[in-house]
């Protein structure tokens, strides 16, 4: 008997090891934390410039968020109350895993944004170009108006009215100066907007860098962007960090336009994943290009107010994995600047949409791109950190 139990005795501790480990490596999985493992494209969509909708001119789409409990999608138009009041649109969108055409996009509704005093936004006064569902209101972010003076904002909104409900605090170093020394450069201000799947976290970025931070993007230069993370519970900024954009290489020498930047991003987990969108204008065409991005290891930069006053290079920034060059879907791109996680299709994958923005230009078009988000599961997850733990 005495024999038995001592023979026993290093199976049990094997196998409380084990358990030990198991537990360890399961507790390191975060389960909400999303892995993209694969993109597979579906189809293209194209609205035609001078569509009409509602008496007002549907383009400039250049932000889009979804409605899981309502299946429907909200878009941004960036029409600084020109054409129209600002406002957004609401769309049906029908996909399925192996087709997406023109029928499948259908608006049901446009809806004008509302200043505290219960007014649309006059003429000039705003540059709508993120959109960011949170449960009954949505977060719109503003570039404003750099070479006017005009703040960037970003508000949020009554779903249903389009009336203004608060404000978020943008920190002085955002704003633009009037000696042109410090702030957002024109038009390249905040254009994306993401709020986490919890509910507990807006982020929003710079399209290019700060004028205090460094240059703009240009041919064979990137630039310095920055994510600012807001706690939607406080409603303060927390954090901020370092993004720089993909060099371009432009297969020309140009002489004329030459645009680039981070033009949207989209949470895929609360656990700080990403994907972004950064588009490139080469006066030969649109270079477009999707990334997964993570947080996990980037340094805070909030304090920094300049990074020309320090070492950037020292400094941490997100970290960025090419996803998809869009190029390769032998389509012809147009001016791609939101994207969002969409419905999940049939096979329980998730859809990602991407809509362009037609500057309301006759040459272009409003651009619906569908995908589909191969994610890791969790047991892939699991043996690929075990394989990463041991190698």
């Amino acid at each position: 008997m005495r024999i038995k139990k001592v023979l026993k005795l290093p199976l049990i501790i094997v196998f409380f090891l084990t358990i030990i480990v198991v537990t360890l490596i399961f507790t390191n999985l975060t389960p909400s934390a999303v892995e993209v493992t694969a993109i597979d494209f579906i189809g293209e969509a194209t609205l035609p410039t001078g569509t009409d909708f509602e008496n007002t001119e549907l383009g400039g789409l250049s932000g889009i968020t979804y409605d899981a409990g309502n299946q429907l999608y909200y878009a941004i138009s960036d029409d600084r109350s020109q054409k129209s009041a600002a406002r957004f649109y609401t769309f049906k969108i029908n996909l399925n895993e192996d087709s997406f055409q023109k029928g499948d996009i259908e608006p049901v509704a446009v809806t004008t944004l509302k200043d505290k005093n219960g007014k649309s936004f006059s003429a000039g006064t705003i540059d709508p170009e993120g959109i960011a569902l949170n449960n009954s209101s949505i977060f719109v972010s503003s570039e404003g108006d750099a070479d006017k003076g005009i703040n960037p904002f970003i508000k949020e909104f009554s779903l249903d009215s389009g009336q203004e409900i608060f404000s978020l605090p943008i920190p002085q170093k955002f704003l633009p100066s009037q000696d042109k020394k410090r702030g957002i450069r024109n038009n390249l201000a905040f254009e994306s907007l993401t709020i986490t799947p919890d509910k507990k976290y807006l982020f929003t970025a710079t399209e290019n860098a700060l004028i205090q931070d460094g240059e703009e993007a240009k041919p064979n230069q990137s630039s310095l962007c920055r994510i600012l993370q807001y706690n939607l519970l406080t409603k303060k900024l927390e954090k901020e960090f370092l993004y720089p954009t993909k060099l371009v290489k432009p297969f020309f020498k140009l002489g004329g336009r030459f645009s680039s930047g981070l033009t949207d991003l989209i949470a895929l987990d609360s656990k700080g994943h990403f994907l972004s969108i950064e588009r490139t204008f080469t006066g030969f065409g649109f270079i477009n290009s999707l990334f997964k991005v993570s947080l996990s290891k980037a340094e805070d930069i909030k304090n920094i107010d300049s990074l020309k006053q320090v070492d950037y290079q020292t400094i941490k920034p997100v970290k960025k994995e090419l996803l998809l060059n869009l190029g390769q879907l032998e389509i012809a791109l147009d001016n791609t600047e939101g994207l969002t996680i969409g419905a999940t299709l049939a096979n329980g994958q998730p859809s990602l949409i991407l809509v362009s923005d037609n500057n309301f230009i006759n040459l272009q078009r409003t651009q619906f791109l569908a995908f589909q988000l191969e994610i890791e599961s969790r047991l892939e997850r699991f043996l690929r950190l075990i394989r990463e733990r041991f190698s």
